[in-house]
């Protein structure tokens, strides 16, 4: 469902170029969840930005469902649902109202925005307080909102930033429990974390990146057949370090 084919974007920081992404390329099929993972400064970012179509690459492209970011950038917003950590709700509405409103947003004809709210309400346990307004919720309720918001419009393909940043054992119960909804449901999940550990238990497959660079892709199988390590923390603990040694190295030879 989600097709990037190596994607370039570099900045100007200062006067001195900053390659951001340098030729990424990757796949994620339906009922897969596929975690793209790296230190800050990787370029998680701004490739999760060129998949949404709100950053413009400088060469390569994004297709989800046949439909490429640099013929219908609009085109492709629809197809995507984004649970991120930075989401918040409108205080001064009620969870009904919000998650309608946001429905209208994506054209959602009302029966079927209705239908669907009734759906989600039982699946994340948000019937209770659908008439409540949304600054009187406790923070694991905020998230159940958050997570059916991203769901309202039914898009094919969902992006999870952070999301289970800040959240307690029992919060981050939800976001896994989430997730293996949006499995059975055929979606394809692009994930970015930091929490490697949470990457390990939910992700079919992964991609490393450093500084804007795929340097392993595949499944955790294929991932500790090229690296010789076990666990992703031991992978990013060697990449960083070549770089320390790499940059050493230079500084040497300076």
């Amino acid at each position: 469902m989600i097709v990037v084919s190596e994607l370039r974007k570099q900045f100007s920081v200062r006067g001195n170029t900053l390659v951001a992404v340098n030729g990424v390329s990757f796949a994620v099929g339906n009922s897969e969840v596929y975690g793209l993972l790296g230190p800050n400064g990787a370029g998680k970012t701004t490739t999760l930005r060129m998949v949404m179509g709100l950053t413009e690459p400088d060469s390569g492209w994004v297709e989800i469902g046949g439909t490429r970011t640099d013929t219908d950038a609009t085109g492709i917003r629809h197809q995507l649902g984004l649970i991120s950590t930075n989401d918040g709700v409108y205080p001064w509405l009620s969870v009904r109202e919000m998650l309608m409103y946001f429905a209208d947003l994506y054209a959602v004809e009302p029966q079927i925005a209705e239908s669907r709210l009734a759906e989600l309400a039982e699946l994340l346990a948000i019937g209770s307080f659908l008439d409540q307004r949304c600054s009187t919720l406790s923070t694991g309720q905020k998230q159940r909102v958050t997570l059916a918001r991203g769901l309202m419009h039914d898009p094919p393909v969902m992006l999870l930033d952070e999301p289970t940043r800040g959240l307690d054992v029992v919060g981050s119960q939800t976001v896994f429990q989430f997730i293996e909804l949006l499995k059975a449901r055929g979606k394809s999940v692009l994930l970015s974390t930091h929490r490697l550990d949470e990457a390990e238990r939910v992700c079919d497959r992964f991609g490393l990146l450093h500084h804007g660079t795929m340097r392993y892709e595949g499944t955790l199988g294929d991932l500790r057949e090229q690296t010789g390590k076990t666990h992703l923390v031991d992978m990013f603990i060697e990449l960083i370090r070549e770089d320390r040694v790499g940059q050493a190295t230079l500084g040497k030879s300076d």
